[in-house]
């Protein structure tokens, strides 16, 4: 006669790495059902993917976000770079860098204008990038607690806000303005956790064939990462720096001696485990 083992296996096997994932909202400690991912772990990797194919595609708020910065005293410019679409923007980057021709004569009219003396300290462009999620989300905000902390005596420029466009906009629309910075706040390639992330960039001198190495920047500002009150602590920092020095890039290091985002994302840690 045999005998038969109903003893029942759990079918989801725990990690010992799961409680790390408290401090991290990195894939670890997930477990696994057999030698496969469990189900919920794998239809929220399918989500979290989904959610950044979207980033990547969704189309700038234009209106929405110029509305936003216009209600706090600014005037802004509507630009688009020599990109005519989405499709042709991720094909070809480096149409993201150039500006289109409409765009091109409506900043040669504003130089013609002004006087050499009127000229702009500041040259700010909002830039959809690869996250217009995460301008609309973050750069109003991160604009608003800059303006709180940087000297009144900074003279800027109608904020450029530009679809379609890659970091070295800037260089272009800075020289076309005639500012001695320029501040790129852009939409960064999304990842698995974080859609919405802006990165900020900064060169001084703004002129076309700027290169990377010419540049200070500053990435993940979400309130999952930088929050944007720290950002715009280390923005201004930097930019102070920038006209005390007369340059940006591996040359200025950020010695600010701002708190590290790790306090900010231990308060959202907290935050996502109560209930």
């Amino acid at each position: 006669m045999t005998t038969h083992d109903h003893t029942m296996t759990a079918p989801l096997i725990d990690n010992p790495w799961r409680l790390l994932r408290r401090h991290t909202p990195a894939r670890i400690g997930l477990g696994r059902a057999g030698i496969s991912q469990p189900t919920s772990s794998q239809l929220a990797f399918q989500l979290a993917h989904a959610q950044a194919r979207d980033a990547v595609h969704r189309a700038l708020d234009h209106e929405g976000l110029a509305a936003a910065l216009q209600s706090q005293g600014l005037t802004t410019l509507d630009l688009h770079s020599a990109a005519s679409d989405r499709a042709e923007y991720l094909q070809r980057p480096d149409l993201g860098r150039q500006l289109d021709a409409r765009s091109t004569d409506l900043l040669r009219g504003l130089s013609d204008e002004s006087r050499v003396d009127d000229a702009p300290e500041l040259a700010l462009i909002v830039a959809d990038g690869l996250s217009a999620l995460a301008v609309e989300r973050h750069a109003p905000a991160l604009i608003a607690e800059l303006r709180g902390v940087l000297p009144a005596e900074w003279r800027w420029a109608p904020v450029a806000i530009v679809r379609q466009a890659r970091v070295a906009i800037g260089d272009p629309i800075g020289e076309a303005l005639g500012a001695r910075l320029a501040v790129v706040l852009i939409g960064e390639r999304p990842g698995l956790s974080s859609p919405d992330s802006l990165g900020i960039y900064l060169t001084w001198d703004p002129r076309r064939g700027r290169v990377d190495a010419e540049r200070n920047c500053i990435s993940n500002v979400r309130p999952e990462g930088l929050s944007p009150a720290l950002a715009a602590r280390r923005l201004a920092w930097l930019m102070t720096q920038a006209r005390t020095r007369g340059l940006t890039g591996v040359a200025l290091k950020d010695e600010s001696g701002a708190e590290s985002p790790v306090i900010d994302t231990a308060e959202t840690f907290r935050l996502q485990r109560e209930p």
